[in-house]
């Protein structure tokens, strides 16, 4: 479905990613799990359009996709969930949800689309003439997790959206995730609780310094020494 080929991204004159190389197929769940600064963050931006790589191939279903705009790059079917939530504090929660459907032409195919978001989360519905800047932060996570799913992505990128929320939401959280997946979506999931992440996917991969150091089997990667030592704690 997603393929990564040597894709070097820059920031300025900081080189972030050095020659990252990662497949996500379709339907699973895959990770990839780092320090803070390690380049997490940036290959979903490189993924979705909002930064540029310098040099390497993105492909999407066979199709280079470097070289597009970031609505375009959701037009093809990838809908990012981004670090920090990104919602809309002044609108309600309705017209959030209706901004993440902004491609959208299809009324009915619209309408199944709030019903699947309400279906995941109900407190949306109850919450939908509220503004958005009044909810709590879990409800938020939810709110821009729900407005990536207006589109009907084929493929999720979900950035740390377990950060800040409370153990109980990071638990409802995760069993979205897994719902959503199981419903026939493809998720790339970027997250600091590296345990959480490897427990929910099929695969992953270490970051450190823009550099992919391990991959396998989530199962697999909860067993490694230094993936122990690093990011599980003992």
């Amino acid at each position: 479905m997603l393929e990564i080929i040597g894709a070097h991204t820059h920031y300025g004159g900081v080189k972030v990613l050095k020659g990252i190389s990662l497949q996500v197929f379709e339907q699973e769940i895959v990770t990839l799990i780092g320090a803070n600064g390690a380049g997490k963050t940036t290959i979903l931006k490189t993924i979705s359009g909002l930064v540029r790589p310098v040099s390497g191939i993105i492909k999407f279903f066979g199709e280079e996709i470097q070289g597009l705009s970031p609505d375009e790059i959701v037009r093809r079917g990838i809908s990012h969930v981004p670090e920090g939530r990104g919602i809309f504090p002044e609108m309600t929660v309705l017209e959030n949800l209706e901004l993440g459907a902004y491609i959208r032409k299809d009324k009915e195919g619209t309408k199944e689309s709030f019903r699947t978001v309400y279906h995941y989360f109900p407190v949306l519905e109850k919450r939908s003439k509220q503004l958005a800047g009044t909810l709590s932060g879990g409800e938020q996570q939810m709110l821009a997790m729900g407005r990536a799913l207006m589109i009907k992505p084929k493929l999720y990128l979900l950035d740390e959206p377990s950060m800040g929320l409370a153990p109980y939401l990071v638990r409802e959280v995760a069993n979205i995730i897994r719902r959503i997946n199981d419903e026939g979506t493809t998720v790339l999931l970027v997250e600091q609780n590296a345990r959480l992440a490897l427990n929910i996917s099929a695969r992953g991969y270490v970051i450190e310094t823009g550099r992919i150091t391990l991959e396998g089997r989530s199962c697999d990667l909860l067993t490694m020494e230094q993936v122990k030592k690093a990011y599980l704690g003992r």
